[in-house]
């Protein structure tokens, strides 16, 4: 089938995809001519209105209005200043109740002082005064003597009516005080204390106190300017106002809490978005916050941007500092690795989730800083598809893989001899699975493998399910294999898998610590696609984890303190990356989750291997009671049929140390004894030595099984 231009229609190009009809090809004479290009009308320049009915590109709504995000984040940080300014001016009513007091009663004194020269008839006064000293000089003019006389009596007349008006008012306002209900005396009082306090205001009175907001950042354009200035990425002028400026395509607006902007570097001045990106931690100690604070990126093309846009967004306060979200993986019954996975949100509380198909992950850091909780989120998600199998290896050896026998094909615990042979075992296994399944793959026809690659039809209709391929603790591995020969060996096995594997449904999924040369080397890890660091020492760590220059481009997990637990950069592309605070998925969620991960596949018929075999959890199925101490060193001697006792003790105190790191040689063969194992033979040899040591056999004796 093949695709025919129809032809010209409105100026655009008609893609017919049904098979044409062959029809002979048009002579030279008979070809037509090209059409004319089509003009619009408005753009046209002899159209008088072409200015006029261009629609100039600017947005309809304010800034902080363009969104639903925004406009919801505008109105709540509105909500929230008002609410702040209520409990700021409320707990004050009573100063305030006060100052009006005395505002109102120095209005009182002014009022009086005023209306006095009225009350008094000082207008009267000044006319009697005029008299009485014309009257001295010409004491003897009686027409002067009765016009004094006249004014006298004007004068005394006005201030009894206007005194008695005055006593009057006075008489009815205190009655009506007196008589009126509580509400209208409230208004009343309002009514007369309001004009007197504001007439007794002075020119630096205020009657409420200046509450300013504790917002840790109040950004404006004017604060942006002046920190890349500083930081070297806007010249300088003459002054701050002559100099270039960034032209703020949006905001500053609050976004959440914090304070969100957009905008280009001006032209002329060399300097682009990677440049600013580079620059973030001076960009914070300018705005005075934490660079854990500020989240910038660039803006493609793709959403409207250029080389030169910058997106920003500087948090309130530390946005990783709040408890962590409990996993939406707990509550589900059921989950498809198709979809991409719930792994947290970032600083502005948007859900992010990872795309596992198709990938590879690595995830690095310093101890304790959540790593494993984070590696767990994602194998988690696989438990509840009963269409993944699992093959794990933690070489630390704890607890935290231990309840994936219940669900694993293969489980490789510990960093010893047996468990590296184990080991290489599994890779083996998976290398010869990969294989056959390029085999099969390449062998199926286009319409049921379009792309070469699993799909769910295949996944079920061939039975190959996805294979998790899960590595904790990966240094110890290596460190573990002295023989360089096997230890690369094992090297080229792990990156062919990561390499090779996704199309045939491999999803890799490593953990180390701080990946150097040695450890984790470069040929394993320049090839995974997805990578998440916690904390590390400084951005060279970073960049061994993230990729090399992913620092400077701003994801640098060196800016993470030890208070983050759980918190993690998160890189899922070239120029793609987020610092993100993981969900919550506690140990006992995680155990019970592979409870449900095993009933799940031994319902399809997709329990297989080590999780099939594992006689401790066949007989917790069947409600039999299996002391601890017979699961425990059962896992620990999985990989050996027999083990030296000072092996075994080494082995359960790395398992639990708390439980076993006091345990002698004694203190095991009683707690064995009294488990009901039954010892053949207290010497066992291996390798040619015999030492005391149990038999695996013996353990798994004293395992209750009801057939």
């Amino acid at each position: 089938m093949t695709d025919t231009i129809v032809g010209p229609v409105n100026g655009h190009r008609i893609v017919n995809l049904l098979k044409p009809v062959p029809v002979p090809a048009p002579t030279a004479s008979e070809r037509p001519e090209p059409p004319a290009p089509v003009v619009e009308a408005v753009d046209r320049p002899d159209n008088p209105l072409a200015d006029w009915l261009t629609v100039p590109d600017v947005p309809v709504l304010p800034a902080w209005a363009r969104t639903p995000a925004l406009l919801k984040a505008n109105t709540l940080a509105l909500g929230r200043l008002c609410w702040w300014h209520t409990r700021f001016h409320g707990i004050r009513v009573p100063k305030y109740a006060v100052k009006t007091a005395w505002l109102a009663s120095r209005g009182f004194y002014r009022a009086t002082v005023g209306l006095w020269p009225t009350l008094s008839a000082q207008d009267h006064t000044a006319a009697v005064k005029a008299l009485k000293a014309q009257a001295k000089l010409k004491p003897e003019d009686v027409d002067l003597a009765v016009r004094l006389q006249m004014a006298h009596a004007a004068r005394t007349q006005t201030r009894r009516w206007r005194f008695g008006a005055a006593a009057v008012g006075v008489a009815a306002a205190a009655l009506g005080f007196y008589l009126a209900p509580p509400l209208l005396l409230t208004g009343m009082t309002g009514a007369v204390v309001t004009p007197l306090a504001y007439l007794g205001r002075g020119d630096k009175t205020q009657l409420l106190d200046h509450g300013v907001p504790p917002l840790r950042v109040d950004m404006n354009a004017q604060q942006l300017n002046d920190a890349l200035r500083a930081a070297g990425l806007l010249k300088s002028g003459k002054g701050d106002e002559d100099g270039p400026k960034v032209i703020c395509v949006m905001g500053p607006v609050r976004d959440g809490r914090g304070w969100a902007v957009v905008f280009d570097l001006p032209k002329g001045g060399g300097k682009t978005a990677a440049d600013v990106l580079a620059k973030r931690t001076t960009l914070a100690a300018e705005l005075g916050v934490d660079e854990i604070q500020v989240v910038m990126s660039r803006v493609r093309a793709a959403q409207g941007g250029n080389a030169s846009r910058v997106s920003m967004w500087v948090a309130d306060d530390d946005p990783y500092l709040a408890d962590p979200t409990p996993s939406p993986l707990v509550k589900l019954d059921r989950f498809s690795v198709w979809d991409a996975i719930p792994f947290g949100q970032d600083a502005r509380g948007n859900r992010v989730a990872v795309p596992v198909v198709w990938q590879s992950m690595f995830f690095g850091g310093l101890p304790r800083r959540g790593k494993t909780f984070t590696q767990r989120l994602l194998t988690a998600a696989g438990l509840l598809d009963p269409w993944v199998r699992h093959y794990v290896a933690d070489f630390k050896g704890g607890q935290d893989w231990m309840q994936m026998r219940q669900v694993a094909h293969r489980l490789v615990l510990g960093a010893e001899d047996d468990a590296i042979e184990a080991f290489k075992a599994l890779l083996q296994e998976l290398l010869t699975e990969m294989e056959r399944r390029f085999a099969i793959l390449r062998e199926l026809p286009t319409s049921v493998c379009p792309e070469g690659k699993l799909t769910p039809y295949i996944v079920e209709k061939y039975k190959m399910p996805f294979v998790f391929f899960t590595v904790d603790e990966l240094q110890e591995c290596f460190i573990a294999i002295s023989d360089e020969k096997v230890r690369k060996q094992v090297i080229d096995d792990m990156a062919r898998i990561a390499r090779r594997g996704p199309a045939a449904g491999f999803i890799s999924n490593y953990a180390s610590q701080r990946p150097d040369a040695e450890s984790v080397p470069t040929k394993l890890r320049e090839i995974i696609t997805i990578r998440a660091c916690t904390q590390v020492t400084d951005q060279t760590s970073s960049d061994m984890v993230l990729g090399k220059g992913k620092a400077s481009m701003g994801a640098d997990a060196s800016v993470l303190s030890e208070d983050h637990m759980g918190v993690v950069v998160l890189v899922t592309g070239p120029a793609s990356f987020a610092t993100v605070k993981n969900d919550l998925l506690t140990t006992a969620e995680f155990n019970a989750m592979c409870a449900k991960g095993r009933a799940m596949r031994k319902e399809i018929g997709q329990l297989t291997g080590d999780a099939a075999g594992d006689i401790v959890t066949g007989a917790e199925e069947q409600g039999l009671r299996v002391p601890a101490i017979i699961s425990d060193v059962l896992e620990v001697m999985k990989h050996s049929p027999r083990m030296f006792t000072r092996d075994l003790l080494d082995r359960l105190a790395n398992m639990d140390e708390d439980n076993y790191g006091d345990y002698d040689a004694e203190r095991l063969a009683k707690e064995l004894d009294a488990a009901g194992v039954k010892r053949s033979s207290k010497q066992v040899k291996i390798d040619g030595v015999n030492g005391a040591g149990y038999q695996r056999r013996d353990v798994e004796g004293a395992v209750p099984f009801t057939g």
